[in-house]
């Protein structure tokens, strides 16, 4: 069994839309839950996110969750959205850092590694963002899976 944690700010845009994107995918051995580095807890995904995996037949049931060693020690790879996620997680968790990439980075790409993040923005930022993701849990499902 894979579990894979996505990590973003807030834990309503971006990591659970990666969360809902890849539990999307049915994979056999692959667990999946997302957290925030800032995250309240309890909140709902924002609208646009709820709307844009709905309009994309993805139905995921989100309340954020803050990141914590639990978290931390549940994941065996850790796959955050921006670099200075991964940076803080790695300084404070230091016995994650094998296991903690920038999804950009995990996928693949060789330079910049941050998924911009869409909160306040328009739907079609939003959508964007889906798209990126999308691509992105692509890539690194090829790689779980060689």
């Amino acid at each position: 069994m894979e579990r894979i944690l996505f990590v973003c700010t807030g834990n309503t845009c971006r990591s659970p839309m990666a969360e809902a994107i890849l539990k999307n995918k049915n994979l056999d051995g692959i667990e999946v839950k997302s957290a925030g580095i800032y995250a309240a807890t309890g909140s709902e995904a924002s609208a646009h996110a709820k709307q844009v995996l709905g309009d994309n037949k993805i139905s995921h049931q989100h309340h954020s969750t803050p990141l914590t060693n639990v978290e931390v020690e549940w994941a065996d790879l850790i796959l955050t959205m921006t670099a200075s996620h991964k940076f803080a997680i790695q300084q404070q968790y230091p016995q994650a850092k094998v296991k903690v990439f920038t999804l950009k980075e995990y996928s693949g790409e060789k330079y910049n590694h941050d998924v911009v993040d869409p909160y306040g923005g328009s739907l079609a930022i939003y959508e964007e963002t889906y798209r990126e993701l999308g691509e992105l849990i692509n890539r690194a499902i090829e790689k779980l899976r060689p």
